[in-house]
């Protein structure tokens, strides 16, 4: 692995946190050409990019806060998390939102604090540029994973273009709604959001980062010399 490549892997974050400096088309147009060269069975590429800014974006974030405020229930066509949680991952969820909540100094009894936090997911952190992937209902589980190659495509070519962004998985709790407000063919499914700007360096939610497992604890090797170690 090349050294630059390297730290660009490691240096990024989900960023939760903008200025509101303006990202060009052409910049955001190089970012998914990036995206779009990330490996997929057959070819057949899956997924695409709805991207928002200025007006179109803040009409989508107004009808999804709006529904949040009302408590609208959450209609996700898909299972994002196992059901049930294992304690295990659920450990590990709550860690990482523990973490989030403090760099914000939200109490873990501060149920209202969370829950406008967690709104913010609707509103795309307030970045300037929102983007709605979706995928063909047709396509195969398989292709949800050439999806993620893609997205994580997209999220590093935006790191080394010097700009922040995070995925937003709480977008598809109202996939019905977005799906309608962006006028999209039946045929495609809400898988999730991106929110994607310069991020706010002096952010404190921008300063915590959430823990990896050790390199033990999801690799085996086999076959290799004692000295390779």
């Amino acid at each position: 692995m090349q050294p630059d490549l390297e730290q660009i892997i490691m240096n990024r974050r989900s960023i939760r946190a903008y200025t509101q400096a303006r990202v060009d088309r052409a910049t955001i147009e190089r970012i998914c050409k990036a995206a779009r060269q990330a490996p997929s069975g057959a070819n057949l590429q899956p997924g695409a990019f709805h991207i928002l800014t200025g007006e179109a974006l803040s009409a989508l974030t107004d009808k999804l806060l709006q529904a949040a405020d009302r408590g609208e229930p959450e209609d996700a066509e898909y299972s994002y998390f196992p059901t049930p949680m294992p304690p295990g991952l659920k450990d590990r969820q709550r860690k990482a939102g523990y973490a989030l909540y403090d760099s914000l100094g939200i109490t873990r009894r501060d149920i209202a604090g969370r829950r406008a936090q967690f709104a913010r997911n609707y509103a795309f952190f307030d970045a300037p540029v929102g983007i709605v992937v979706t995928i063909d209902r047709g396509m195969g589980k398989g292709c949800f994973m050439d999806l993620g190659m893609a997205l994580m495509s997209f999220l590093l070519a935006a790191e080394a273009s010097g700009l922040g962004a995070t995925g937003i998985g709480a977008l598809a709790n109202y996939s019905r709604l977005v799906h309608a407000h962006l006028n999209l063919p039946e045929t495609e499914l809400v898988v999730c959001g991106i929110a994607l700007g310069h991020p706010d360096r002096a952010a404190p939610v921008n300063q915590f980062r959430t823990e990896r497992e050790p390199l033990e604890s999801f690799t085996s090797f086999r076959g290799f010399d004692v000295d390779d170690a």
